[in-house]
C-alpha cells in the first residue's frame, strides 16, 4: 500500500507547536469551570435556539465538550485524512511515487504536513466553539458533539474583560444554532455531505491539472483580480466542475453562517446583557487581520469565510424585512429552496424565485 503524500504525525507536531507557543494558562480550577459552565449552557442554548428558530435537533441533546488547542488539532486532523481520503490515496499511487525517487518521497511528505500543520497550529489560536460535521461524520456519537476550545475562550475573556457566563452561554448560541440547521432539517446533513463528498471526488493530482489552474490564477491577477479572494486557495486549484460545487457550498455556509449570527444576536439580545459588545469585539477581530495573516486568511479561504457571515446576515435580513419570517423559512423545506452564490448577493432575486415555487407547490 503506498504511502500517503502527507505526513500526518508532522502536521499534527507542527501544528501543537505553533499553537502552544502563546496559549494562556489555564489552571485546573478555571478547566473545571468550563465544563462545568458549558455542560450547564449547551442545553440551556438548545433550547433558546429551538424556541428562536423553530428548529429542534432531531438526534437528541448535544453534548459539550471542552479541548485545549491541541485537542481541537487532533480532531480535526483526523477529519482531514477522512475527507482528503480519496484523493490522497490517488497521489499517492500516482504522484509522490511517479515523479520522485524514494530518497526524497519521506522529505516531501514530511514538508507536505509541516505546512497543513503550521496552517492548524495558527487556526487553533483562533477558534472558540465548533459544530463541524466533518468532525463528527463516522464516529458513534455523531451529530451531538459541540466543541469548545477553552484556552481561546478563556484568552479572549481575560483581554476585553468578558463576564465569563454571559460570554459562554453567547458561543453556545451560535454553535447550537448550528446543530440545530443540521439536525432538525431532515434533508441537510446528507446533502451538505454530499455536496463535500462531489467536490473531493472530482480532485484530480495530475500535474497538468495544478498547472491550468496556476495559469488562471495568474491570469486572475493580470487583470487586477485577487484570485484568493473568492475561496482561497483551494478556489484556485479547483477544477471547474469543482469550482461549481465550491460556490454551491459557499452559498450554504453563506445561509447558514448568516442565519447563525442573526439567531445568536436576536436570542441573546435578552438574556445576555453584554452581547452587543462581545459581536463588536469579534467582528473587529475578525477584520483586524493585515500582512502576513491577511494572506494566510486568504490561503485558506478563511476571508471567504469571513465574507459568508456579512453575505449570509445581509440575504437572511433582507428577506426577513422584504417578505417576513415565513417566507425566509422556505430555505428549510428542500434544496431547491437554497439561494444560490447569486442569490445571496441579490436576495431579491431569491425572493422571486422561491415566490413562484412556493405557489406551484401549494
Amino acid at each position: 500500500m503506498a504511502q500517503e503524500p502527507i505526513d500526518w504525525s508532522v502536521a499534527e507536531k507542527v501544528a501543537v507547536k505553533v499553537a502552544e507557543r502563546s496559549a494562556p494558562d489555564i489552571d485546573s480550577l478555571t478547566r473545571q469551570r468550563l465544563d462545568e459552565l458549558f455542560g450547564a449552557f449547551t442545553p440551556e442554548a438548545e433550547a433558546i435556539v429551538a424556541e428562536a428558530t423553530g428548529l429542534s435537533s432531531l438526534e437528541g441533546p448535544a453534548r459539550a465538550e471542552v479541548t485545549d488547542r491541541a485537542g481541537w488539532i487532533r480532531a480535526n486532523i483526523s477529519s482531514f485524512r477522512r475527507l482528503l481520503g480519496p484523493i490522497l490515496e490517488k497521489s499517492g499511487e500516482k504522484g509522490l511515487a511517479r515523479v520522485l525517487p524514494p530518497s526524497l518521497q519521506g522529505v516531501t511528505r514530511a514538508a507536505a504536513g509541516a505546512e497543513i500543520g503550521a496552517v492548524l497550529g495558527w487556526m487553533s489560536t483562533r477558534v472558540l466553539g465548533q459544530y463541524d460535521l466533518l468532525l463528527t461524520e463516522g464516529e458513534s456519537s455523531a451529530g451531538d458533539v459541540v466543541y469548545y476550545v477553552g484556552p481561546n475562550v478563556v484568552g479572549l475573556e481575560r483581554r476585553h474583560g468578558f463576564a465569563p457566563n454571559e460570554f459562554r452561554l453567547w458561543i453556545a448560541i451560535h454553535e447550537l444554532t448550528h446543530r440545530a440547521q443540521f439536525t432538525g432539517v431532515s434533508w441537510m446533513r446528507p446533502y451538505f455531505l454530499d455536496l463535500v463528498d462531489r467536490g473531493v471526488s472530482m480532485a484530480s493530482p495530475e500535474p497538468k491539472v495544478l498547472a491550468a489552474a496556476l495559469a488562471r490564477a495568474a491570469r486572475e491577477v493580470r487583470e487586477g483580480r485577487n484570485p484568493l479572494a473568492e475561496s482561497g486557495l483551494v478556489g484556485v486549484l479547483a477544477t471547474p466542475e469543482q469550482a461549481a460545487v465550491l460556490r454551491q457550498i459557499q452559498a450554504l455556509m453563506s445561509l447558514l453562517e448568516g442565519h447563525g449570527d442573526i439567531v445568536m444576536n436576536r436570542a441573546a439580545a435578552e438574556a445576555i446583557p453584554g452581547a452587543r459588545r462581545f459581536a463588536e469585539t469579534l467582528q473587529s477581530r475578525r477584520d483586524s487581520a493585515a500582512g502576513v495573516v491577511k494572506l494566510l486568511q486568504q490561503l485558506i479561504g478563511m476571508e471567504a469565510k469571513m465574507r459568508q457571515y456579512r453575505e449570509g446576515e445581509h440575504f437572511v435580513a433582507t428577506v426577513e424585512q422584504e417578505v417576513g419570517p415565513a417566507i425566509f423559512s422556505l430555505v428549510w423545506q428542500g434544496p431547491e429552496f437554497l439561494p444560490s452564490m447569486d442569490e445571496i448577493r441579490d436576495p431579491n432575486a431569491w425572493i422571486e424565485r422561491v415566490r413562484g415555487r412556493s405557489r406551484e407547490i401549494a
